[in-house]
């Protein structure tokens, strides 16, 4: 049986890993993590996350805890700082956060020289699918069509765009060939004139309790390709953040990406 701990337990996320573990024949929850002064520290992660005792206490720090893979969705801060006692401890990691500077993206790729890590923007199966989809079509469609990049999610989301809209952007971008940081144009307003050919446009829409949607249009002349994907519950990341886990076991080292765990590259 792999031992899972899970940070940001009482978060939304932390709380549908869970069920997500206990739902599993697989895995088992061996420890789950809060921050310092989270209200939740020792209680049940089960009660938590409204599947009963799992006998499992959040705590407030890794330090002494044992486990094979940490799922991880919380910061960017936290997140390096998780990494870097996984690293030391001689642990696996699976990395949903989103939101990395340059500089934390390098610090993650130099830890995993020494661990297995997935990270991945969005752990849905239908999502990496998508990431797929849009890396052929834009490499079949290429200067033809403009490329616009649409992302919905809940009002307590905090990052924008989502860490998928920018992956779906960066696909997009290196399939035709261009620098995503050079090209991509973060929502319009004004005077802003006509359209430039090599840009990849991005639209945030934030309210209520939309889980994800994520569209990317291919808009020529005469037609128009549309790939989508809508989440309707978040058991669809966790599930999948479970299957990386799982996969992860078999790897000692490497940064890797739901793309490697569903054998797409």
């Amino acid at each position: 049986m792999i031992q899972l701990a899970v940070t940001g337990a009482a978060g939304r996320m932390g709380r549908t890993v869970i069920q997500a573990i206990k739902n599993n024949p697989n895995v088992e929850l061996a420890c789950a993590i809060e921050r310092g002064d989270s209200d939740f520290l020792g209680m049940d992660a089960g009660q938590v996350a409204g599947i009963g005792n799992v006998d499992v206490v959040i705590g407030g720090d890794l330090s002494e805890r044992k486990f094979d893979v940490l799922i991880e969705f919380t910061g960017p801060q936290a997140t390096l700082i998780h990494a870097q006692h996984c690293r030391n401890f001689g642990g696996r990691m699976v990395i949903g956060t989103t939101g990395f500077s340059d500089n934390e993206k390098r610090r993650i790729s130099k830890l995993s020289e020494d661990m297995a890590m997935v990270v991945a923007p969005n752990m849905s199966v239908g999502v990496n699918l998508c990431f797929h989809l849009v890396e052929l079509a834009a490499r079949t469609l290429g200067d033809d069509a403009d490329i616009e990049i649409v992302e919905a999610h809940h009002r307590h989301k905090v990052d924008s765009p989502s860490g998928t809209a920018l992956r779906l952007g960066e696909i997009a971008a290196a399939a035709v060939g261009r620098d995503l940081g050079e090209h991509a144009i973060y929502g319009r307003h004004g005077q802003v004139g006509p359209r430039d050919p090599k840009t990849i446009g991005f639209s945030t829409i934030r309210g209520g309790d939309i889980v994800g949607e994520h569209s990317v249009l291919f808009a020529g002349e005469g037609e128009r390709v549309e790939i989508s994907h809508r989440s309707s519950s978040r058991l669809t990341f966790a599930n999948g953040a479970i299957r990386a886990a799982l996969w992860c076991m078999q790897h000692d080292s490497g940064l890797f990406d739901m793309q490697d765990v569903l054998g797409l590259k």
